[in-house]
Protein backbone atom coordinates (compact mmCIF):
# COMPACT_ATOMS: atom_id res chain seq x y z
CA UNK A 1 0.00 0.00 0.00
CA UNK A 2 1.07 3.42 -0.90
CA UNK A 3 1.45 5.88 1.74
CA UNK A 4 0.16 9.34 2.33
CA UNK A 5 3.12 11.52 2.67
CA UNK A 6 3.04 15.39 3.27
CA UNK A 7 6.16 15.80 1.55
CA UNK A 8 5.02 14.44 -1.68
CA UNK A 9 1.72 16.93 -1.80
CA UNK A 10 3.89 19.33 -1.35
CA UNK A 11 2.03 23.03 -2.54
CA UNK A 12 3.32 26.56 -2.25
CA UNK A 13 1.57 28.20 -0.20
CA UNK A 14 -0.43 25.44 1.56
CA UNK A 15 -0.09 23.91 4.78
CA UNK A 16 0.33 19.66 4.23
CA UNK A 17 -0.65 17.62 6.70
CA UNK A 18 -1.59 13.78 6.56
CA UNK A 19 -3.06 11.91 9.85
CA UNK A 20 -3.40 8.12 10.22
CA UNK A 21 -6.57 8.24 11.18
CA UNK A 22 -9.32 10.85 11.95
CA UNK A 23 -13.25 11.39 12.67
CA UNK A 24 -13.40 13.49 9.23
CA UNK A 25 -10.78 15.78 7.58
CA UNK A 26 -13.05 18.42 7.26
CA UNK A 27 -14.51 18.31 11.25
CA UNK A 28 -10.96 19.05 11.53
CA UNK A 29 -10.49 22.04 9.54
CA UNK A 30 -13.62 23.18 11.15
CA UNK A 31 -12.75 23.04 14.52
CA UNK A 32 -10.04 25.13 14.11
CA UNK A 33 -10.34 27.75 11.66
CA UNK A 34 -6.50 29.13 10.19
CA UNK A 35 -5.81 31.92 7.86
CA UNK A 36 -3.41 30.37 5.94
CA UNK A 37 -4.27 27.61 2.95
CA UNK A 38 -4.55 24.39 5.03
CA UNK A 39 -4.42 20.84 3.43
CA UNK A 40 -5.34 17.76 6.02
CA UNK A 41 -5.36 14.15 4.11
CA UNK A 42 -6.13 10.87 6.28
CA UNK A 43 -5.40 6.85 5.52
CA UNK A 44 -8.56 6.62 7.42
CA UNK A 45 -11.86 8.48 8.67
CA UNK A 46 -14.01 6.77 10.90
CA UNK A 47 -17.10 9.55 10.09
CA UNK A 48 -16.44 10.88 7.35
CA UNK A 49 -20.00 12.79 5.84
CA UNK A 50 -21.53 12.87 2.56
CA UNK A 51 -24.12 15.49 1.57
CA UNK A 52 -27.22 15.73 4.23
CA UNK A 53 -25.49 13.80 7.04
CA UNK A 54 -24.92 10.55 4.87
CA UNK A 55 -21.59 8.74 5.60
CA UNK A 56 -18.57 8.30 3.36
CA UNK A 57 -17.19 4.76 3.95
CA UNK A 58 -12.89 5.17 4.11
CA UNK A 59 -11.28 1.40 4.47
CA UNK A 60 -7.72 2.23 6.00
CA UNK A 61 -5.61 2.88 2.30
CA UNK A 62 -8.49 2.40 -0.09
CA UNK A 63 -9.11 6.20 -1.41
CA UNK A 64 -7.96 9.64 -1.49
CA UNK A 65 -10.00 11.41 1.77
CA UNK A 66 -8.50 15.19 1.79
CA UNK A 67 -9.97 18.55 2.78
CA UNK A 68 -8.78 22.17 1.89
CA UNK A 69 -9.63 25.18 4.21
CA UNK A 70 -8.96 28.59 2.59
CA UNK A 71 -10.80 31.72 2.58
CA UNK A 72 -13.03 32.43 -0.60
CA UNK A 73 -14.19 36.36 -1.33
CA UNK A 74 -17.52 36.00 -2.83
CA UNK A 75 -21.06 36.92 -1.56
CA UNK A 76 -22.21 34.10 0.73
CA UNK A 77 -25.40 33.44 -1.31
CA UNK A 78 -22.55 32.28 -3.88
CA UNK A 79 -21.03 29.76 -1.56
CA UNK A 80 -23.11 26.63 -2.15
CA UNK A 81 -22.17 26.86 -5.75
CA UNK A 82 -18.79 25.60 -4.35
CA UNK A 83 -19.25 21.81 -5.17
CA UNK A 84 -19.78 22.34 -8.37
CA UNK A 85 -16.48 24.36 -8.78
CA UNK A 86 -14.91 21.50 -6.84
CA UNK A 87 -16.65 19.01 -9.01
CA UNK A 88 -14.96 20.49 -12.28
CA UNK A 89 -10.94 20.89 -10.44
CA UNK A 90 -11.66 16.90 -9.62
CA UNK A 91 -12.96 15.77 -12.93
CA UNK A 92 -9.91 17.56 -15.10
CA UNK A 93 -7.23 15.98 -12.98
CA UNK A 94 -8.89 12.57 -13.07
CA UNK A 95 -9.60 12.45 -17.17
CA UNK A 96 -5.38 13.80 -17.52
CA UNK A 97 -4.33 10.90 -14.98
CA UNK A 98 -6.53 8.72 -17.93
CA UNK A 99 -9.89 8.42 -16.37
CA UNK A 100 -11.52 9.72 -19.92
CA UNK A 101 -14.65 9.09 -19.03
CA UNK A 102 -14.54 10.86 -15.37
CA UNK A 103 -18.18 12.75 -15.17
CA UNK A 104 -20.29 15.09 -13.10
CA UNK A 105 -23.25 14.22 -11.40
CA UNK A 106 -25.33 17.40 -10.15
CA UNK A 107 -24.34 18.32 -7.24
CA UNK A 108 -21.49 16.56 -6.19
CA UNK A 109 -20.38 13.31 -7.13
CA UNK A 110 -17.82 11.90 -9.47
CA UNK A 111 -18.88 9.37 -11.29
CA UNK A 112 -18.14 6.93 -14.54
CA UNK A 113 -20.53 5.44 -16.67
CA UNK A 114 -22.81 5.66 -13.48
CA UNK A 115 -20.90 4.22 -11.35
CA UNK A 116 -19.48 6.50 -8.16
CA UNK A 117 -15.82 7.27 -8.29
CA UNK A 118 -16.11 10.34 -5.64
CA UNK A 119 -17.84 12.95 -3.86
CA UNK A 120 -17.72 16.21 -2.32
CA UNK A 121 -18.44 17.83 0.88
CA UNK A 122 -18.29 21.79 1.15
CA UNK A 123 -19.09 23.35 4.24
CA UNK A 124 -18.49 26.91 5.92
CA UNK A 125 -17.68 28.90 8.86
CA UNK A 126 -16.99 32.62 9.53
CA UNK A 127 -18.97 33.63 6.61
CA UNK A 128 -16.00 33.49 4.06
CA UNK A 129 -13.90 30.11 5.57
CA UNK A 130 -14.43 27.04 3.28
CA UNK A 131 -13.59 23.56 3.74
CA UNK A 132 -13.89 21.31 0.67
CA UNK A 133 -13.64 17.59 1.43
CA UNK A 134 -12.96 15.71 -1.54
CA UNK A 135 -13.28 11.73 -1.51
CA UNK A 136 -12.50 9.41 -4.35
CA UNK A 137 -12.90 5.34 -4.25
CA UNK A 138 -8.90 4.32 -5.00
CA UNK A 139 -9.29 0.38 -4.29
CA UNK A 140 -11.96 -2.08 -4.58
CA UNK A 141 -13.75 -2.86 -0.55
CA UNK A 142 -15.16 -5.95 -0.98
CA UNK A 143 -18.48 -5.92 -0.21
CA UNK A 144 -19.28 -2.11 -0.19
CA UNK A 145 -21.04 -1.70 -3.20
CA UNK A 146 -23.71 -4.20 -1.74
CA UNK A 147 -23.90 -2.33 1.83
CA UNK A 148 -24.50 1.28 -0.04
CA UNK A 149 -27.28 -0.25 -2.57
CA UNK A 150 -25.31 1.80 -5.61
CA UNK A 151 -22.99 1.24 -8.13
CA UNK A 152 -19.33 1.97 -7.16
CA UNK A 153 -16.13 2.28 -8.72
CA UNK A 154 -12.51 2.81 -7.96
CA UNK A 155 -9.50 4.60 -9.40
CA UNK A 156 -8.07 0.94 -10.08
CA UNK A 157 -9.93 -0.10 -12.73
CA UNK A 158 -8.51 2.30 -14.61
CA UNK A 159 -5.04 3.72 -13.91
CA UNK A 160 -2.38 3.28 -11.88
CA UNK A 161 -1.67 6.31 -10.07
CA UNK A 162 -0.18 6.76 -6.31
CA UNK A 163 -2.50 8.71 -4.08
CA UNK A 164 0.04 11.70 -3.45
CA UNK A 165 -0.16 12.21 -7.22
CA UNK A 166 -3.92 12.28 -7.31
CA UNK A 167 -3.89 14.55 -3.70
CA UNK A 168 -1.13 17.14 -5.12
CA UNK A 169 -3.32 17.04 -8.34
CA UNK A 170 -6.43 17.64 -7.71
CA UNK A 171 -5.38 20.01 -4.93
CA UNK A 172 -3.56 22.41 -6.92
CA UNK A 173 -6.70 22.17 -9.76
CA UNK A 174 -8.54 23.36 -6.77
CA UNK A 175 -7.07 26.16 -6.04
CA UNK A 176 -7.09 27.36 -9.55
CA UNK A 177 -10.62 26.68 -9.92
CA UNK A 178 -11.13 28.66 -6.56
CA UNK A 179 -9.11 31.39 -7.51
CA UNK A 180 -11.09 31.76 -10.76
CA UNK A 181 -14.65 31.49 -8.62
CA UNK A 182 -13.26 34.64 -6.43
CA UNK A 183 -12.74 36.13 -9.62
CA UNK A 184 -15.68 35.57 -11.55
CA UNK A 185 -17.87 33.77 -9.80
CA UNK A 186 -19.40 30.24 -11.25
CA UNK A 187 -19.89 31.92 -14.31
CA UNK A 188 -16.18 31.11 -15.02
CA UNK A 189 -16.72 27.42 -14.73
CA UNK A 190 -20.40 26.83 -15.41
CA UNK A 191 -19.56 25.47 -19.38
CA UNK A 192 -17.02 23.46 -18.26
CA UNK A 193 -19.15 21.67 -15.69
CA UNK A 194 -21.73 21.64 -18.55
CA UNK A 195 -19.34 20.02 -20.74
CA UNK A 196 -18.80 17.08 -18.26
CA UNK A 197 -22.32 16.56 -17.21
CA UNK A 198 -22.78 12.86 -16.86
CA UNK A 199 -26.99 13.44 -17.62
CA UNK A 200 -26.80 16.26 -20.21
CA UNK A 201 -30.09 15.85 -22.39
CA UNK A 202 -31.17 13.01 -20.45
CA UNK A 203 -35.05 12.43 -19.28
CA UNK A 204 -33.62 12.40 -15.04
CA UNK A 205 -35.77 12.25 -11.87
CA UNK A 206 -35.06 14.51 -9.13
CA UNK A 207 -35.61 13.92 -5.45
CA UNK A 208 -36.10 17.03 -3.54
CA UNK A 209 -35.17 17.84 0.23
CA UNK A 210 -39.03 17.53 1.06
CA UNK A 211 -38.86 14.07 -0.05
CA UNK A 212 -41.27 15.09 -3.41
CA UNK A 213 -39.55 13.78 -6.67
CA UNK A 214 -39.78 15.78 -9.78
CA UNK A 215 -39.05 15.01 -13.22
CA UNK A 216 -37.33 16.37 -16.55
CA UNK A 217 -34.95 16.92 -19.36
CA UNK A 218 -31.12 17.97 -17.60
CA UNK A 219 -30.42 20.93 -19.16
CA UNK A 220 -27.03 22.10 -17.51
CA UNK A 221 -26.97 24.81 -15.15
CA UNK A 222 -28.93 28.13 -13.97
CA UNK A 223 -26.55 31.11 -13.16
CA UNK A 224 -26.59 30.30 -9.48
CA UNK A 225 -25.69 26.38 -9.99
CA UNK A 226 -29.03 24.84 -9.78
CA UNK A 227 -29.84 22.11 -11.86
CA UNK A 228 -31.78 23.41 -15.13
CA UNK A 229 -34.74 21.16 -15.69
CA UNK A 230 -36.87 21.04 -18.71
CA UNK A 231 -40.21 19.97 -17.30
CA UNK A 232 -43.87 19.12 -18.69
CA UNK A 233 -45.07 23.32 -17.23
CA UNK A 234 -41.69 24.66 -18.90
CA UNK A 235 -37.97 24.79 -17.61
CA UNK A 236 -37.46 24.47 -13.70
CA UNK A 237 -34.97 25.30 -11.05
CA UNK A 238 -33.95 22.84 -9.14
CA UNK A 239 -31.96 24.45 -5.87
CA UNK A 240 -31.73 21.38 -3.43
CA UNK A 241 -31.81 17.75 -4.00
CA UNK A 242 -30.24 15.03 -5.17
CA UNK A 243 -30.95 12.56 -8.72
CA UNK A 244 -32.72 9.61 -8.12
Amino acid sequence: MDRLDAAAIALPGVVVRVVERCTSTNDLLLKKIEEKTVLIAAEEQTAGRGRRGRRWHSAPGAGVTFSLGRRVRRPVRELPALSLVAGVAAARVLRSLGVRDAALKWPNDLVVAGAKLGGILVESRDRDYVVVGIGINCRRVPGLAKKLRRRICCLEEFVSVPRNEVIQGTAKALLEALDAFEARGLEALRAEWESMDAHAGQRVRVRLADGRTVSGVARGLCEDGSLKLQTRNGVRAVHSGRLA
